[in-house]
């Protein structure tokens, strides 16, 4: 059984996309899972899971380059446009999970605990003289990079 004992909500207040907040997420008293990512979605909030943007190497310098990037970063030189892996959409995949659960019924419990703590800090967040919560070891006040893509 899944155990989480602790979880630490970020609002991400104000923003036009749909980034509603960050999470993270003690496991057993053991494991920190942190920049656990709350969007709003076509059918409501979901959560995802903390990845990161894939890359590959110029093959002119070996230069590591993001695949939406068309020019490689080091030498100049023009990459190739289809570089990137294919996901089962037939899509680009620009991403790759640094953790997440193993099965639905794992994933199901860390959302719906994630999105209960994220409705309850959002309502106190509409009662006067709320202060959010400061988390001095996690660097959510550069939020946007994580936006990126």
């Amino acid at each position: 059984m899944l155990q989480i004992t602790e979880i630490r909500i970020k609002l991400v207040p104000g923003t036009r996309d749909k980034l509603r907040g960050f999470a993270s997420i003690t496991l057993a008293d053991a494991l920190v899972v942190r920049d656990i990512k709350i969007i709003e979605g076509g059918e409501g909030l979901f959560v995802a899971m903390p990845s990161r943007k894939l890359c590959d190497r110029c093959e002119r310098c070996a230069g590591k380059n993001s695949f939406r990037a068309r020019y490689c970063n080091d030498c100049g030189a023009r990459l190739a446009g289809d570089r990137a892996h294919l996901d089962e959409r037939g899509r680009p995949r620009l991403y790759a999970d640094i953790a997440h659960p193993i099965n639905q019924s794992s994933r199901g419990a860390i959302q719906d605990s994630i999105l209960s703590a994220y409705a309850q800090e959002f309502e106190f967040s509409q009662q006067e003289g709320y202060v959010a919560t400061e988390f001095k070891d996690m660097d959510y006040d550069s939020w946007g990079e994580y936006t990126a893509g």
